[in-house]
């Protein structure tokens, strides 16, 4: 089940948080930022994951922390591995390979719900109206709670429904 909700998707209850990214994102910018600042493990980890395996658009990569925190990367957009590369935009085809991995890796993990920003609309480039269709045709299937964060008020606890 899908639920759009409005608020802070760092308060979120869900069992991981979702987001796009490039391979080898500085993760300066968006949500991204904000989640390398409160997980900078993940953010080294990131960038070592990136430079073992080199992922293609599309890939999806799950950090586990401490205290349970769960941080999946979807790469949405191109990036480049020479130094001082910065993410390029996203396309509609890496967003809807990067779900497809989303819901392989739900279902690997048996995780019950995910949060997910309005993917790839910020720094990725992608309108909301060509997301939007491709979260609902990939995860609206799925056996877990899905919640989009729609609108983003930062310091707001969303109401997620069943959470």
């Amino acid at each position: 089940m899908i639920h759009e909700v409005d608020g802070d998707i760092l308060l979120s209850g869900a069992d991981a948080i979702a987001h796009g990214v490039a391979a080898n994102d500085p993760m300066n910018q968006g949500l991204a930022a904000a989640l390398h600042e409160n997980y900078p493990a993940m953010h080294k980890d990131f960038h070592h994951w990136c430079h073992l395996h080199h992922p293609k658009l599309g890939s999806a990569w799950l950090w586990s922390g401490a205290e349970g925190a769960r941080v999946i990367n979807l790469i949405t957009q191109e990036g480049g591995y020479e130094h001082g590369s910065h993410p390029g935009k996203a396309s509609v085809g890496s967003v809807n390979h990067a779900l497809r991995a989303l819901k392989k890796l739900i279902a690997s993990e048996g995780l019950a719900s995910v949060a997910l920003p309005r993917l790839a609309t910020g720094v990725g480039g992608l309108d909301w109206s060509d997301v939007q269709p491709l979260i609902h045709s990939q995860l609206a299937d799925i056996p877990a709670t899905v919640y989009v964060y729609a609108q983003f008020t930062p310091g707001k606890q969303a109401a997620e429904p069943g959470g």
